[in-house]
Parts: structure tokens; sequence; C-alpha cells
């Protein structure tokens, strides 16, 4: 158990770190940035399309202070946008500015071929293939990995 549990974090951390250096290099933007950027663009106006701070935090695997503080520097550099709810003034939501779609548009490709070009090396380790091949399995048939 010990071991595949060495591997899985291995390949977590192999796949992380390239998609990291790809999306630095290419959108200034960092995995996690990224995924704040990915998961709020998914939002919708219908019954539960938004979602509250420590939702977000549950989704990007953040605390909850962690997630604010980088939601909050996405804000500055005009990234995100935040607004009152419409039906509960008590309630904030986040949602992608224009910009930030732009970015998201930009960086998307070059995150899914980093995803691959990882995987594809990953494989290549006979300790990490069976992993891919997991991972791979694990997609939706529209979205290839």
């Amino acid at each position: 158990m010990a071991h595949s549990w060495c591997a899985l974090s291995a390949l977590h951390s192999r796949l992380e770190a390239h998609i990291e250096r790809a999306l630095e290099a290419a959108a200034e933007l960092s995995v996690r940035e990224y995924s704040v950027l990915d998961v709020l663009s998914e939002q919708h106006d219908g019954e539960g399309g938004h979602l509250r701070m420590n939702q977000l935090a549950d989704v990007v695997v953040l605390s909850q202070s962690a997630t604010t503080r980088l939601v909050s520097r996405l804000e500055e550099r005009g990234l995100l946008v935040r607004y009152l709810c419409p039906t509960d003034r008590r309630g904030i939501y986040t949602d992608v500015s224009d910009d930030g779609r732009k970015l998201l548009e930009r960086a998307r490709p070059v995150h899914d071929a980093a995803l691959r070009d990882a995987l594809q090396e990953a494989a290549k380790r006979p300790e990490l293939a069976p992993l891919v091949t997991a991972v791979r399995t694990l997609g939706p048939a529209s979205k290839p990995v």
C-alpha cells in the first residue's frame, strides 16, 4: 500500500510541476490560479450555479484562507470580479472577468498539452505506467488525456 501511495504522489508531483512550468511560461499562471479560473468559468446562473468561497476551496484543495488570498490576487490582476448575490445581499459571488476568460482560453490548450506530455513521460516509468493508464481512463470520452 505504501509503495502505491508513493507512486501516486510521484505521479501527481511530476504532472503538477510540468504543467506549472508550461502555464508560467505561456500565461504567467500557476496551476492553482489556472484551477480557480477554470472552476469559476464553469459557473452558471441556475440553481447551485455559483460557488461560495468554502466550496471553491474544497474544489481546488486549498484552505479557505489560502483560497481567499488567491482570489484576491486574481481580482487585483483583473482576472476575477466580485459582486453581490442578487437574491441574498449577504452573499458575494466571484466570477471570471473578460480578461480572465481570454487568458483562460489561451492557457487551456497549454495546460492540456502539458498534461498529455507529462503523462506520456510518466508512462515510460514502470512504477507509474498503471497509474497513467488509470488517469487516462477516468476522463470523459470527449476529452482524452
